[in-house]
């Protein structure tokens, strides 16, 4: 009887917590996030290619690796009004309710791996907006990294991408994701998340048409230096297998823009006090 009880008490419960997932949008209502066309894959052929599903959310669009349980790409747009975001960290780290059960993570698959869940489309940039923020937290925009990558460089690239936002004055486009091989990848947890081998960023001024491209290995980086994880977009759509359209007259870059986290932080303070 009492066992009973706890079981129908334990359905009430996750169906109230499911039940505030927002379901995903369709997807011609995330064409502002691919502003130049959805990202496709090269060689789709390939024998551990991805079992895709793409994803809309109210602040970005991805596809869902299903075999992997990770993201193969996040695209989103972040605007210098939306740089500065003052709602706080919720951690509300959920399972994707919008898959099947084996075609998705689970925050049990992380607890005790040794890796951080480690975000896509990161907190930070959709801290603007309470829904958006949570939805942030979705296990399809989420990969294991390490604590090295995730809480260093990684983060460190993050805060600069908005302070880029917010002191251009430009909007900005960013494709993210992690670059990995399911055959070969360890994996972790009951439902066999990939662990990825490293990690890329396509940083687009949508005014300049000026792109940074990034590669970090998912060991981290010794040190704060960004350029010595600077990359090409040719590299990375080689590596992911992925098209990431852009514009015509894209011009690619390995000098980073100038930044002042400093004054940053003075504003995000000032706005969110």
């Amino acid at each position: 009887m009492i066992k009973s009880i706890f079981l129908i008490l334990c359905s009430v419960m996750t169906i109230s917590v499911y039940g505030q997932q927002p379901r995903p949008l369709s997807t011609n209502q995330c064409t502002q996030f691919v502003p130049f066309g959805q990202p496709s894959h090269i060689k789709p052929n390939l024998p551990d290619k991805p079992d895709g599903t793409v994803i809309c959310r109210d602040a970005y669009i991805l596809e869902s690796d299903t075999i992997a349980k990770i993201p193969v790409w996040v695209s989103y747009v972040l605007t210098p009004s939306r740089s500065i975001g003052c709602v706080p960290r919720s951690n509300s780290f959920a399972a994707d309710q919008s898959l099947p059960s084996n075609k998705r993570a689970d925050p049990k698959d992380y607890a005790g791996s040794g890796y951080d869940t480690g975000h896509i489309a990161n907190n930070g940039d959709m801290s603007w907006n309470a829904k958006v923020e949570q939805e942030s937290f979705i296990l399809t925009n989420m990969t294991p990294q390490t604590a090295k990558l995730n809480r260093g460089s990684w983060k460190l690239l993050e805060s600069d991408v908005r302070a880029w936002a917010y002191e251009r004055n430009h909007a900005l486009l960013i494709y993210a994701g992690p670059l990995y091989h399911t055959n070969v990848d360890k994996k972790i947890g009951i439902d066999q998340v990939d662990v990825p081998y490293a990690f890329y960023k396509i940083v687009v001024d949508l005014q300049t048409h000026e792109v940074l491209p990034f590669i970090f290995p998912a060991a981290g980086i010794d040190g704060n230096d960004l350029t010595t994880v600077t990359s090409t977009v040719h590299n990375i759509s080689d590596e992911a297998d992925v098209n990431f359209p852009l514009p015509v007259d894209y011009k690619e870059s390995t000098i980073l823009w100038p930044v002042d986290l400093g004054t940053f932080e003075k504003a995000k303070k000032a706005q969110c006090k």
